[in-house]
């Protein structure tokens, strides 16, 4: 909020776009400057995405604030990237996150998912349909699409880390 906040501020003042990159707290020389290199590529990857004139942090850059954040909260990326489908399959027995593995997994072929998945391809669909709903319209677009299969690979590694 303070990142986007300065951003605002000090955009009208100088009149023209400002990027802020915000990070911390920190304490300490090495603090300091460990949280310096943080909000560095911060400010790089905000960049390239595109977000001049926007303040954030590393935790708000999905994927990227994982590869490049030194806190590296895989936990909470996985959460806010899948959340809305593990709740759904927890709540329901659902495999809604098995379904998106495998239809990325088999490179977005539905009858090769629906092989992997033992299930006929119009269960496929509608699990796919389902996704849609909770994750929104974008969640195929290459973007999106990359975050969560990131998302997916890390969580089957903290998934199976708890086994």
């Amino acid at each position: 909020d303070a990142a986007r906040a300065a951003a605002a501020q000090l955009g009208r003042l100088a009149q023209t776009p400002v990027t802020v990159a915000a990070t911390g707290p920190a304490r300490g020389a090495r603090e300091l400057a460990a949280a310096y290199g943080e909000a560095a590529r911060c400010l790089r990857a905000m960049r390239v995405l595109g977000r001049t004139g926007e303040g954030a942090c590393v935790e708000e850059l999905g994927f990227l604030g994982v590869v490049l954040g030194n806190a590296q909260d895989v936990d909470g990326f996985v959460s806010a990237t899948l959340g809305p489908l593990l709740e759904y399959d927890a709540q329901r027995g659902t495999h809604l996150v098995r379904t998106l593995a495998a239809y990325f997994g088999s490179g977005g072929s539905l009858v090769r998912a629906k092989d992997e998945l033992h299930v006929h391809v119009n269960t496929v669909v509608q699990r796919l349909d389902r996704v849609q709903v909770l994750l929104g319209r974008d969640w195929n677009e290459p973007g999106r699409a990359l975050e969560l299969q990131l998302a997916l690979k890390l969580h089957l590694l903290t998934d199976s880390r708890e086994r």
